[in-house]
């Protein structure tokens, strides 16, 4: 069934069918006077978030699939997603916490990635209507994943104005009744010209982060946190995305210097649409992801060669704590305790650059 605004008693809310499991899906839609947001309770999937250019015109600036199908099926299965119980790398799916370990289903290369096999992306959530947004929660139980403790989630969605630009507001909060680890982010490709056909290499960045993690070849991190200084990986001065890219693109995690809502952490500017976004959150990192597969020369014939590899023609902003964190020592702790709660907020403003 395609995604199509609908309204409902229930207000914009638009019943979708059915995950694998049976349960059923939903489609919200949130709106405010400058802004426009489609999320549906299975993975708390972000489908659409549209915003205005410099002209005025609404465009849709992150990437979505058409149909829950696409979603349920794992083609763009994280693509907007909320993403749980630990979001990115957990090396060898295993991490000790209080003397005992724990084993997560992994995948290429011995990793588990983003919760897990069947992460808080391919579950579907339950859902109510809240002032300016709607508020979803996901009861994980004991050993979900092989992660321990009953954990109940709830991430908020609403959209509101700073200064006068829309913004998305996302905070996530949790708790368990046994010490756990936890790490959410939401897993959006964001493409400000509105157009997947545009590359956003010429794209404006800045990131306050004087330092960052760098990783092995199978993108664990050494346990280093090294300076951006003298690195592909300086945007502490805004350039565009491709001046220093390295070969297969960044899909790194940035230390930011001062984690808060009062400054944003980065910030993005699209010379084509005039749209920019900026990113508060009260998250230590976030990780830059920028697709990118160059194609080889071409053959001695003088024929192009075939693309290496698709490449999205987007970005992502994923605030979160640092990969690996379990098993790391040095970076900030992710355990999360009984009679604690877990609590994170990440707003994205959208403006305009004339």
């Amino acid at each position: 069934m395609p995604f199509a605004r609908h309204r409902s008693r229930h207000g914009y809310a638009r019943p979708l069918g059915q995950d694998a499991a049976g349960a059923p899906v939903e489609l919200y839609t949130i709106t405010s006077a400058k802004a426009e947001v489609k999320i549906t309770t299975y993975g708390a999937h972000i489908v659409s978030l549209s915003v205005p250019n410099r002209s005025g015109a609404m465009g849709n600036v992150v990437l979505g699939r058409n149909s829950l199908q696409e979603y349920v099926s794992g083609f763009g299965a994280v693509m907007g997603a909320t993403i749980g119980r630990f979001a990115n790398r957990i090396d060898h799916g295993e991490f000790t916490l209080d003397g005992k370990t724990y084993h997560i289903p992994t995948g290429p290369n011995g990793i588990a990635l983003h919760g897990g096999t069947a992460g808080f992306h391919t579950k579907t959530w339950s859902a109510k209507e809240i002032p300016d947004g709607v508020e979803m929660t996901l009861v994980s139980p004991d050993g979900d994943m092989g992660f321990p403790g009953t954990l109940t989630a709830t991430v908020r969605f609403t959209l509101s104005q700073v200064h006068g630009d829309p913004a998305l507001k996302i905070q996530y909060t949790a708790a368990s009744d046994k010490p756990t680890v936890v790490n959410f982010t939401n897993h959006a490709y964001f493409n400000l010209a509105d157009d997947t056909t545009t590359p956003v290499l010429a794209d404006l960045a800045r990131i306050d982060a004087d330092s960052y993690t760098p990783f092995d070849n199978r993108q664990i991190p050494t346990g280093a946190i090294d300076p951006v200084a003298g690195t592909p990986f300086d945007f502490r001065t805004a350039h565009p995305i491709g001046d220093k890219i390295p070969e297969r693109g960044y899909d790194h995690n940035f230390v930011l210097r001062a984690p808060g809502l009062k400054s944003p952490c980065m910030e993005v500017d699209d010379p084509t649409s005039g749209r920019t976004v900026k990113v508060f959150t009260t998250e230590p990192g976030l990780q830059f992801y920028v697709p990118h597969f160059p194609s080889p020369p071409a053959g001695a014939s003088g024929a192009p060669a075939p693309p290496r590899r698709f490449s999205l023609n987007a970005f992502t902003l994923e605030t979160q704590h640092f990969p690996d964190s379990p098993n790391q020592p040095n970076f900030p702790s992710t355990v999360l305790r009984p009679g604690k709660q877990f609590h994170s907020t990440t707003i994205f403003v959208f403006g305009v650059k004339h």
